[in-house]
């Protein structure tokens, strides 16, 4: 199994539960794991009953486990603080009020979030030496979406960017000082060394992505989960990126053989309808169930999540990682 683990799906699916689940199974395999929240619901210091915010945090109880939640509006502020900060040290004093606005106005744009965001995600990655697994409990399907598809996008804007840059600079520093000191203005350019910086990072990113990573998509067996869990199949394979298994979550148990009663007719009709449901999601995707989880009368946490982590047939390395 690879070392970044991702759960995605729509929102209300049992993502968190399924994330934490795995995160709790690699532990218990000796593995240093971190489970990493970027839902703004923020659902895994529930599942634990525990708070946890942007440091890992050990996992009260269990050996190997640790847990943090990245908030997405304080990732927005930061990353706008610090485009701010840039640009002040790089513009005339005359003009950084407009450029505040300007920065103000972008960070309301749709993508914003996601590129926000996607700075802390990939700093998690790149801190990540002492984990043996990291297990992302991601966004609903469609932001996570976007937050997947952004390396390949950026780093060809960045290129643009850089190459853009690269030529605005020649060119003025050749008409004010020549060919030999523009070939030097453009080596120490601070705009040019920021945008290849985050070339690298973003390369960085894809690289993982593409060639570190394993990602599993959570459902109910429904209509419309299954609707939405077959576009983000083919959105994921459109951006290279390879679903490796399915967790159906949220399945009706069935009542028992000599329960006769209204409530127990209402459950078989309901399984009969999501036996069916789970047929077509065997049928209908390449991917395998790698989970079929039921649905518990109380929340899951404690014991329940043990074995809720029991249920997922996901592979789990016995052995640390180097």
């Amino acid at each position: 199994m690879e070392k970044f683990v991702f759960f995605g799906g729509k929102g209300g699916v049992g993502k968190t539960t399924v994330s934490s689940a795995y995160g709790l199974k690699s532990a218990a395999a000796g593995l240093e794991t971190l489970v990493v929240s970027t839902d703004p619901a923020h659902s895994i210091s529930d599942v634990f009953d525990q708070g946890f915010d942007d440091d890992p945090s050990p996992v009260d109880g269990h050996e190997g486990l640790w847990a943090m939640e990245i908030d997405p509006d304080e990732e927005v502020e930061e990353h706008m603080m610090e485009i701010k900060r840039r640009m002040g040290d790089q513009v005339s004093p005359a003009i950084v009020n407009e450029i505040d606005r300007q920065i103000e106005l972008a960070h309301r744009t749709p993508g914003a979030y996601e590129a926000a965001l996607f700075d802390r995600f990939i700093e998690v990655m790149r801190e990540a030496d002492r984990w043996d697994r990291v297990v992302f409990d991601t966004s609903p399907t469609g932001g996570t979406l976007r937050l997947l598809s952004l390396p390949e996008f950026l780093e060809d804007w960045l290129d643009r960017l850089i190459e853009k840059r690269t030529t605005s600079v020649d060119l003025f520093e050749k008409a004010a000082i020549g060919d030999k000191e523009a070939r030097r203005k453009i080596e120490t350019d601070p705009i040019i060394s920021h945008l290849q910086q985050r070339r690298e990072k973003f390369e960085f990113a894809g690289r993982v992505l593409r060639d570190d990573a394993a990602f599993f998509l959570v459902l109910n067996p429904d209509e419309l989960s299954i609707r939405e869990t077959e576009r983000a199949v083919d959105e994921m394979t459109g951006y290279g990126l390879s679903v490796d298994g399915l967790v159906v979550n949220k399945v009706t148990p069935e009542p028992d053989d000599d329960d006769r009663g209204r409530g127990a007719r209402y459950l078989r009709a309901r399984v009969d309808t999501e036996r069916s449901r789970i047929e077509e999601i065997r049928g209908s995707f390449e991917q395998s169930v790698v989970g079929t989880i039921e649905s518990r009368v109380e929340e899951v946490k404690g014991e329940l999540l043990s074995d809720v982590a029991e249920e997922l047939r996901i592979e789990v390395q016995t052995e640390a990682t180097a």
